[in-house]
């Protein structure tokens, strides 16, 4: 097992990583004060909780520990307020206090609702992230958690940290090959924006990620897991340097929104936008390389680098002006620099964006 910590003062808390971990989950709770006395409230959805909610109950259970449990519908579609409002319901209808936790078995849509659930049900209660996918490895560290609006992913959320993160690999195992690969971009996107040599062994193991390896997935996340906590614990609430995460995300999350959140998965739509960003960055004046390279490492991961055709520029330029990285009339992208270096550029001109949103159709040019 490894550890990973998140250092917040306060609110610093651990990432562990490794296999069986479940097992010990009563042990694990009652370490970091999860109260015995109060209900538990399990988030999950239909696809996870037929593998893992019986299990998860069970165990907690055989700890002391009483639950509740809603399952949602797998899917981004979850990140609603329409579906927050049931997990409230179910929160109330279960008696949970201000000594309550909330637990987040599933992925990223899963631990979102969850996490703004903990974060506002009573003005806030503790909770836990049991990630049952790769991209959680991302989205379960530092604390962001939200639900989107037709108009704009993420846009009505708040910042929550977890208690811990209980990285089960044993739960990675039943995933689907798009998920696998979907959450891999989110891996070697941390090695694009902060360590080069990362990102060249996400190409080089590529296979082994793919083929869920645990000893290469072991490895991957917590390395991942290690990036997005340093530099979280240098920018908790995104005031600077926490922005360098969002790459590929200002064109990524728009053309989820266009797509209408179920063309493309998360980590889909995020490695198409990477390769935008590179784009950019060679139109920037940036070595050519860049892009490339770029490519080369998602295609090697079994990820998009186009959209598809049918994707309207306008709409998606019309998206990426409700993103919260649209700051004052601004388009802020992350650029990146070389493999394992970015920047923050404010004020890209509109036509060079607008041209490589064409750039990415399918069909379109496949190099810069």
């Amino acid at each position: 097992m490894r550890t990973v910590n998140v250092d917040l003062g306060e609110r610093s808390y651990p990432i562990y990583i490794g296999s069986g971990l479940l097992n010990n989950i009563g042990q694990y709770f009652k370490d970091h004060g999860i109260s015995l006395n109060s209900p538990l409230m399990i988030v999950t959805d239909d696809h996870v909780a037929a593998h893992y909610l019986k299990l998860l109950q069970k165990l907690l259970l055989e700890a002391g520990y009483e639950t509740v449990s809603k399952v949602v519908k797998a899917g981004e579609s979850s990140k609603s307020l329409s579906v927050l409002e049931e997990v409230m319901t179910t929160a109330i209808e279960g008696k949970l206090d201000r000594n309550s936790t909330v637990i987040a078995l599933g992925g990223g849509v899963v631990g979102d609702l969850a996490g703004f659930a903990a974060a506002t049900y009573m003005r806030g209660i503790k909770f836990v992230q049991i990630p049952t996918t790769i991209l959680a490895h991302d989205s379960s560290v530092g604390g962001k958690v939200a639900v989107n609006h037709p108009l704009a992913k993420n846009m009505i959320g708040a910042f929550h940290q977890p208690e811990m993160v209980l990285y089960d690999l044993d739960t990675l195992q039943t995933l689907p090959p798009r998920d696998v690969a979907s959450g891999l971009s989110e891996m070697v996107k941390h090695g694009l924006i902060r360590d080069g040599e990362f990102a060249r062994w996400c190409r080089e193991h590529a296979s082994e990620l793919l083929a869920l390896d645990p000893e290469a997935l072991e490895y991957g996340l917590s390395r991942g897991c290690a990036i997005k906590a340093d530099v979280v614990s240098q920018d908790e609430r995104e005031n600077d340097l926490r922005a360098i995460l969002n790459l590929g995300h200002t064109i990524g999350h728009a053309i989820e929104a266009v797509a209408g959140y179920g063309e493309y998965m998360h980590g889909e739509a995020i490695a198409i936008g990477m390769a935008g960003s590179a784009r950019l960055a060679v139109r920037l004046g940036r070595d050519a390389t860049i892009y490339d390279e770029t490519v080369s490492m998602l295609q090697s991961l079994r990820l998009p680098v186009t959209m598809s055709s049918h994707l309207s520029t306008d709409d998606i330029m019309d998206a990426m002006k409700h993103d919260k990285k649209f700051r004052e009339g601004h388009m802020l992208f992350i650029i990146p620099d070389s493999i394992g270096s970015v920047s923050i550029v404010k004020d890209i001109p509109e036509q060079l964006v607008r041209e490589t949103i064409d750039q990415l159709r399918e069909g379109g040019e496949t190099h810069v």
